[in-house]
């Protein structure tokens, strides 16, 4: 029985190191696709990036919309029919003769 027992722990001394190193491959294995710097937080980011992109190409072409229109407000290059217009909606005034139509909110 004493045999037994020596042999068993020679065995399970040979076994240790092996045994450590295959753990810490899966644990590095995990970490590098699981992980905050993973192989799936990777491809999340570089979506988020593509949603980013799209969403500043969005973002600049109504900052450029609105560009132009403040272009066309200022003294030297003034659209008349523009500055009525802004001076009609913020004002809420009408011209003499004019006839406004009003909608009803939708039902629902």
């Amino acid at each position: 029985m004493g045999s037994m027992i020596r042999e068993f722990r020679k065995r399970v001394r040979f076994m240790i190191a092996p045994l450590l190193g295959s753990l810490a491959l899966v644990y590095l294995g995990y970490t590098g696709v699981q992980g905050d710097g993973g192989l799936l937080a990777w491809i999340q980011r570089g979506q988020d990036v593509a949603e980013a992109k799209q969403h500043l190409t969005v973002e600049q072409g109504r900052r450029d919309t609105l560009a132009h229109r403040v272009a066309l407000l200022r003294p030297e290059s003034l659209d008349l029919d523009l500055l009525d217009e802004r001076a009609r909606a913020v004002l809420n005034l009408v011209k003499p003769g004019e006839l406004i139509l009003l909608q009803r909110p939708a039902d629902g």
